[in-house]
């Protein structure tokens, strides 16, 4: 006697919240759960190149600022190298160029200080201008979203960027590009994200 075989349907998305900071932050959510908090150093003590920080918003449709934002960063270091083991090339002791920061509870600002990473290899022998790549996840988010933080003093590399070259807009490649100023002799690079609305910041499907 044959059986019939039944698929099973789809299991329904959820969104990221209103828990997202306890499970993958915990520490900057008040709950000290981890001796060493998991992605709070991305650069290391030892990271050559120039220490900066990067800081801004996460903005809903509205123009309000969302607070209960959680992101990933990923990073090569200041020679344009990752810490990952099929990627050729040493990084420096303790360089993990990986990290996790949330938004501010009451203002929704979010910030983290690393070093500014070099020029990476691309696909087909090409070079990608310096870049941050962030994944975003919030309450209200079915799916996380991926996108890139360039650098407005890297203006000849990011002309010839491959991946912002695929961007037909402009005006829509505007949204990548993080805007440098300097506080206290430190170098501040300012990149608010926008969900929706006008000016939404470029996602990538990866």
């Amino acid at each position: 006697m044959k059986q019939r075989l039944e698929y099973l349907k789809e299991t329904p998305s959820q969104t990221a919240g209103p828990y997202v900071h306890i499970g993958l932050a915990p520490g900057d959510a008040g709950f000290q759960i981890y001796n060493q908090e998991l992605g709070r150093d991305i650069a290391g003590p030892n990271a050559k190149g120039e220490r900066i920080r990067v800081e801004g918003l996460v903005i809903d449709g509205t123009g309000s600022p969302i607070k209960d934002v959680l992101l990933e960063v990923w990073q090569a270091n200041a020679d344009g190298i990752h810490a990952h083991p099929e990627q050729p090339g040493e990084v420096e002791e303790g360089f993990r160029g990986w990290g996790r920061v949330i938004t501010d509870f009451e203002t929704g600002e979010w910030g983290f200080d690393t070093v500014k990473p070099g020029s990476t290899p691309g696909r087909n022998g090409a070079t990608q201008a310096p870049h941050i790549n962030l994944w975003i996840v919030a309450r209200g988010i079915n799916l996380g979203l991926n996108t890139r933080l360039y650098f407005d003093d890297e203006e000849s590399a990011n002309a010839a960027d491959p991946v912002i070259n695929t961007i037909e807009w402009e005006r829509r490649r505007q949204t990548l590009i993080a805007t440098r100023t300097l506080r206290d002799g430190t170098p501040v690079y300012r990149f608010d994200i926008r969900i929706q609305g006008e000016d939404e910041t470029v996602f990538f499907d990866i």
